[in-house]
């Protein structure tokens, strides 16, 4: 697993800090999450308790600056720790990633002002935090949105909210909520962002959704009704969100990607050890060849989206001008290929990779949805053809 592509240099190998980094979330990981992983999903909890003890582990703010209590790591570091946590529950591994991408557009985006207000909560998990982009008729076109914010109050002291978003991952639980709204006029120019608390007055949730997967934690509409929100929570001015949402995107999808990797590579390992003590026509299954052919593409699979993924990662890292292609080639390839694994490990089990109790078929709903967030993987398409085409 310790073996990472850099496109300039070759191949190389994990640094001691990023194998103490990886070794503390696996633990963490194994202690804390995957003894409840399953229940959480047949209970539809969602574990807050255990999500805020991430926080002095430095989860709740990876990328996020020191100063504020973030652990200032970078995006190589930050896909290792999601992808050892969703080696557990992909789902509780997706909430903490999502947690972090509201934590990080505060950073990258507040004014220092901003940053001492905020982010100390959220990077101790004391408050939680879920990010509000997509709503009901927009989908992956962001610049769509209808969510409207107008000034109001004595010299535009606050706005008033009225619209909706949809599929809102941690809706009701979270404690903050990173919005982009219209300020302005229709189109990018005019989507502006704002951090709106829980007792935000207008503020309300729809019904949690019945999804296929990511059972532990909730969905739900994020509904504005002449929600106030104080102005001194606009990041970046009016007019700044699209940039900000489109910032967030390449990070977001090394993440879901690392959340997918870790859950694949889950099932593969349980398929694996399933496959040495079954036996059928006297012998483990795991030596007849149509088997072994199996595993090794998996496998393999396996492997070259850990490689992609990590070169994706340092790329974002340097600030590589083919960064975003390289993440939605991350995104695209590791999610398709995870869910793939995924799958095939759950035939390996047969009639038991059907049953909840061995884990499979959760991780195979679990990663269901990684194909779909942050961009569904025809989108993905679309990007990576720009780059290579043109716009």
């Amino acid at each position: 697993m310790d073996a990472v592509v850099d496109a300039a240099t070759g191949q190389f190998e994990l640094n001691e800090d990023q194998r103490a980094i990886q070794e503390m979330a696996r633990a963490f990981a194994a202690d804390r999450v995957a003894p409840n992983a399953l229940q959480w999903d047949k209970d539809r909890h969602f574990p807050d308790d255990v999500i805020r003890e991430t926080g002095p582990l430095g989860f709740g703010g990876i990328y996020v600056r020191d100063d504020v209590g973030g652990s200032g790591l970078g995006r190589l570091d930050a896909v290792l720790i999601f992808e050892a946590l969703s080696h557990a529950c992909p789902a509780f591994s997706s909430f903490i990633s999502i947690h972090n991408m509201a934590a990080w557009m505060i950073d990258r985006f507040g004014s220092d002002e901003q940053r001492q207000r905020l982010l100390p909560p959220l990077t101790s998990m004391e408050q939680l935090a879920s990010y509000c982009l997509t709503e009901p008729n927009s989908g992956s076109d962001a610049a769509a949105l209808r969510t409207k914010a107008v000034r109001s109050g004595g010299n535009g002291s606050d706005y008033v909210l009225n619209g909706a978003k949809q599929f809102i991952s941690g809706a009701g639980d979270s404690d903050v909520y990173v919005a982009m709204v219209r300020t302005g006029e229709e189109g990018p120019r005019g989507i502006s962002t704002l951090v709106i608390p829980k007792d935000a007055p207008g503020l309300s949730f729809g019904s949690v959704e019945s999804k296929m997967g990511w059972h532990m934690q909730s969905t739900r509409q994020v509904i504005f009704e002449d929600c106030k929100v104080p102005a001194e929570n606009l990041l970046s001015g009016e007019g700044a969100g699209f940039r900000i949402a489109m910032a967030g995107l390449d990070g977001g999808r090394l993440n879901i990607a690392a959340c997918s990797l870790g859950g694949a590579q889950s099932a593969f390992d349980k398929a694996l050890a399933y496959a040495a003590e079954r036996k059928a026509f006297g012998k483990t299954i795991d030596q007849f060849q149509a088997m072994q052919f199996k595993f090794a593409d998996m496998e393999t699979d396996l492997q070259a989206s850990r490689m992609l993924l990590y070169t994706a990662a340092a790329k974002l890292d340097a600030k590589a001008h083919d960064a975003g292609k390289w993440s939605a080639m991350a995104k695209r390839f590791v999610t398709d290929r995870g869910f793939d694994v995924a799958n095939e490990a759950l035939q390996v089990l047969g009639g038991y990779g059907y049953l909840h109790d061995y884990g499979i078929e959760k991780l195979v709903r679990d990663l269901r949805v990684h194909q779909i967030l942050e961009g569904t993987n025809e989108i993905m398409r679309v990007i990576i053809a720009r780059h290579l085409v043109g716009k």
